[in-house]
């Protein structure tokens, strides 16, 4: 078989073309091929230094821990606010003078009352000659023994029904 010159010109562009090709190939894979170098030097270890992949699976472990302690925590919050309802945390004091006759208002009713309005009233009646104590239970917000107005006014500011 015999080439014409012609041919000769056609070839030649055609093998330059494929080289041409081959050569950006080839660029094209030694640039690929450096950049997955340095992605898995990455994940290697390097003077004594964590992997990328043991950083990532030791904080995914210390979340776990975490959401673990704050599922506990939660837990602890509600049992909390469940003491925290039957605390005696709402306190009034009512001062008075009890017979008029005396000035200073020595008299007081103390009330302490929990969120359900359970606790005690503690009134002091102060005389001239004595001072008298008394004790009285509150449950919701009332007692089965008779309250004075005093009494029943410093219930009502400790459940903040003074508005």
């Amino acid at each position: 078989m015999i080439i014409s010159p012609e041919d000769t010109g056609i070839l030649l562009i055609a093998a330059l073309s494929v080289g041409f090709v081959g050569v950006v190939l080839g660029l094209f894979a030694v640039i690929r091929l450096a950049w997955l170098r340095r992605t898995y030097a990455l994940l290697q270890v390097s003077e004594g230094r964590e992997t990328f992949v043991d950083v990532v699976a030791r904080t995914i472990e210390e979340f776990r821990i975490l959401r673990t302690d704050v599922h506990a925590l939660d837990r602890e919050m509600a049992n909390t606010r469940g003491d925290l309802r039957e605390a005696l945390r709402h306190v009034s004091v009512v001062r008075y003078d009890a017979f008029g006759d005396m000035a200073g208002r020595f008299s007081f009713s103390a009330a302490l009352l929990d969120d359900q309005g359970d606790g005690l009233i503690l009134t002091s009646i102060h005389g001239r000659a004595e001072t008298r104590t008394y004790l009285k239970g509150i449950k919701g917000g009332s007692s089965e023994v008779g309250l004075s107005p005093e009494e029943l006014e410093a219930v009502k500011i400790a459940k903040g029904d003074d508005k």
